[in-house]
């Protein structure tokens, strides 16, 4: 799509005071039909409008503009702008439409529930809605709190799987380490645990070691009391 000039009328009361531009030309440029050009140039229209330098917005060059009076072909067209303007922001809580306002507070309920790690301002942005709206629901103080049930607000198409993927990761990062969840399953212990841990468990090896060998001495002790006592009754029947 061709850009338009800032001033479409403007511009033309310009060029026709100040060029010697085709009114095919100006009108081309300007986005306008020939005969109002012309009516421009004969004094019938835009009286009251003051003429418009396109060379000192930026909008044409003055090359441009000879190039173009020399070749009654030639057309006109519209400067690079130099100056970049930034894109807005949007700023405030998100528009939902009409039709989804009533599954908020179900969203925010849910929200609240599953990710008590959002703040009220990154549940503001992806439902888009109020603070004392979210602080009603979560002290159930809310109009219709006995009615509400948690659903999540992608599935009501409140919020993208990526904005609610992307503040939940934000919110989580902003935690303290040690109420960050684990993701990853079960840690390595500790090097002072894994060493401390063969002493506890060869405490009672040891001391089954010793009572065993205790027993042992026990039965042989028995065993060689028997055979004495044996061999002192043989000693006595061959007397």
């Amino acid at each position: 799509m061709t850009a338009t000039p800032l001033m479409p009328k403007a511009t033309a009361v310009w060029l026709v005071e100040n060029t010697s531009l085709s009114f095919e030309q100006i009108a081309d440029f300007c986005k306008l039909h020939p005969l109002e050009v012309k009516a421009i140039a004969d004094g019938e229209a835009a009286l009251t409008i003051k003429g418009l330098d396109p060379v000192l917005t930026g909008q044409l060059t003055r090359e441009d503009i000879d190039n173009a009076q020399k070749d009654p072909n030639a057309k006109l067209h519209m400067a690079d702008s130099k100056v970049r303007v930034p894109v807005a922001k949007r700023r405030g809580p998100r528009y939902t439409p009409v039709s989804r306002r009533q599954d908020r507070p179900n969203a925010i309920l849910w929200l609240l529930r599953n990710h008590p790690e959002l703040k009220d301002a990154q549940i503001m942005r992806l439902v888009g809605t109020t603070k004392p709206t979210i602080e009603s629901i979560r002290s159930r103080t809310h109009w219709n709190a006995n009615s509400l049930a948690p659903m999540d607000p992608v599935t009501l198409g409140l919020c993208s799987q990526i904005d609610l993927d992307f503040e939940v990761e934000k919110a989580a990062k902003s935690l303290p380490q040690q109420e960050q969840p684990h993701s990853e399953g079960a840690t390595l212990l500790p090097a002072s645990e894994t060493i401390a841990q063969p002493d506890f468990a060869e405490a009672p090896s040891r001391s089954t070691e010793r009572e065993a060998e205790r027993e042992a001495e026990r039965e042989a002790d028995a065993v060689f009391a028997k055979l004495k006592s044996m061999k002192g009754r043989d000693e006595e029947e061959d007397e």
